[in-house]
């Protein structure tokens, strides 16, 4: 009589989300002993699946048709260790504010592996920029050229510069995360940064060696890195047509997408636009080959081939470096129960009643995981999927009210405003009792980046696995004296 072992719930990942014994083993670890050992709220890394991520992006060079530099965007998630993981997975870095350059050196990064975004640089931080002699300074406008030549002239050090276009192009993707259209506060006008090429292109203290352009994160579809692509090697003929100046890089940005809707159990919780939102699934040398092919077609059909001889492609991704490999493990702090309000869902019929009871109120979990450390639950109402640590293998089919801590009414797992954005219940297993732990999968990027001190609450504690199997603190539990820490009194 042959046995066939059964099949893994889908969000499992081989080798590193996996169930044993009943329960969650993250990089063969036990959820259970990280949460027992470190307390909750507790998030978990791991370094094989970071580097995993980044070798995925560092293959796409294989297809493309010049030297690829992967910047790891340092807003996404700025703890050292983690930074230093992807220093190690032979990643440069893009930051975003003196303090993460600051973060960047002193991890060990150098000078050449490191660019500069941002709309609102300071003099300060230019002078750090300059002084350092990073790869690029991406200037978000004409005044901060101007800013950028002026801190140069006077530590008379030359800056690398580089020039962030917005030409108008749209995503399918949340509509805060949109970052080439008119409409964004990033980048300038493609004719302002044409003109600033004629005025600046042999400048003393400025090298302008780039042009950059991001259409933004989580971005579903295909084509508008092709577009992208197309609108920088346009840029390129008219900067050399006009100043006879060969960029040596060309900056796509990030945005490639993670599917946090691996597990579709609650996919038809969403509407269509989510749904294709959250369950993107584009290979970044899939979409990188077809957008150079295209641009590659174009530019030998205007005879301007040349141009992307000796180019260096940058791409600047976050999101698809760090989410999927940071979870948040989280206990059920309190339980009650409340009459059924939403009078639209049918409980007692719909596909999201436990086969086993026949629901007849509300059943409220409160967790010590709140927006404070997952804001962008509440900023752009984003999915992170919730499992049981401890009944990992079981059916997670009975609906509950999922909220956080915090003395906010907004501190909820779903969407209060009725947006249908996030599923009204959350699925876990039945009986769901105190001092359970349960697990918020994909939410490594913009959280522990984001959180902060509301109602006091203590900033948690964040642990690495490496590769080893060794597990690695890598951020302490904030005490009470640590919300202490800058005030005066």
């Amino acid at each position: 009589m042959s046995s066939s072992k059964p099949t893994p719930a889908a969000w499992t990942i081989e080798n590193f989300l996996e169930v044993k014994n009943g329960q969650l083993h993250i990089d063969g670890v036990s959820a259970i002993d990280l949460g027992r050992k470190f307390a909750t709220p507790l998030f978990v890394f791991s370094e094989a699946r970071i580097k995993q991520n980044i070798e995925r992006l560092k293959k796409a060079e294989r297809v493309i048709g010049c030297p690829l530099k992967i910047c790891y965007a340092a807003k996404a998630n700025s703890n050292m260790a983690i930074l230093r993981t992807v220093k190690e997975a032979g990643s440069d870095l893009e930051v975003n504010s003196g303090g993460e350059l600051f973060k960047a050196l002193k991890i060990g990064f150098k000078p050449e592996q490191i660019i500069f975004n941002g709309t609102s640089k300071t003099e300060a931080e230019l002078e750090s920029a300059i002084n350092a002699g990073i790869y690029a300074i991406q200037s978000d406008s004409l005044y901060e050229i101007e800013l950028t030549e002026k801190v140069a002239r006077r530590l008379n050090k030359k800056a690398n510069v580089s020039l962030r276009l917005v030409p108008e192009i749209e995503t399918n993707t949340h509509s805060g995360l949109q970052t080439a259209l008119l409409t964004s506060k990033f980048g300038m006008m493609p004719d302002e940064a044409l003109s600033a090429f004629r005025r600046w292109h042999d400048a003393e203290f400025l090298n302008l060696c780039g042009i950059h352009l991001h259409i933004g994160s989580q971005t579903p579809d295909a084509e508008p890195y092709t577009e992208a692509f197309k609108t920088l090697f346009e840029n390129l003929v008219k900067i050399y047509e006009e100043t006879n100046l060969k960029l040596s890089h060309i900056n796509l940005g990030g945005g490639f997408p993670v599917n946090y809707l691996r597990d579709e159990a609650q996919a038809a919780d969403f509407p269509h636009a989510q749904q294709e939102l959250f369950s993107a699934t584009l290979e970044p040398s899939d979409v990188l080959q077809k957008a150079w092919r295209g641009v590659k077609e174009v530019a030998e059909n205007a005879g301007a081939a040349h141009l992307l001889e000796n180019i260096t492609l940058l791409l600047e991704p976050g999101r698809s470096v760090i989410a999927d490999a940071g979870i948040c493990l989280t206990t059920v702090c309190n339980r009650k129960e409340r009459p059924l309000q939403n009078p639209k869902i049918d409980l007692t019929e719909s596909k999201i009643q436990s086969p086993k009871s026949k629901i007849q109120s509300d059943v409220w979990l409160l967790t010590d995981a709140g927006f404070n450390i997952l804001l962008s639950m509440e900023t752009y109402k984003w999915y992170y999927q919730l499992i049981s640590a401890e009944r990992a293998d079981e059916a997670h089919d009975f609906p509950y009210k999922l909220a956080g801590p915090l003395c906010d009414g907004g501190d909820v797992y779903f969407d209060i405003e009725g947006q249908n954005r996030l599923p009204d219940y959350r699925q876990l297993p039945e009986n769901v009792q105190p001092n359970e732990i349960l697990v918020l999968l994909n939410c490594g990027a913009y959280s522990i980046a984001q959180m902060f001190q509301y109602n006091g609450r203590q900033l948690p504690a964040i642990v690495l696995i490496k590769e080893t199997g060794e597990v690695k603190l890598i951020r302490k539990r904030d005490t009470f004296e640590d919300l202490l820490t800058n005030d005066l009194f």
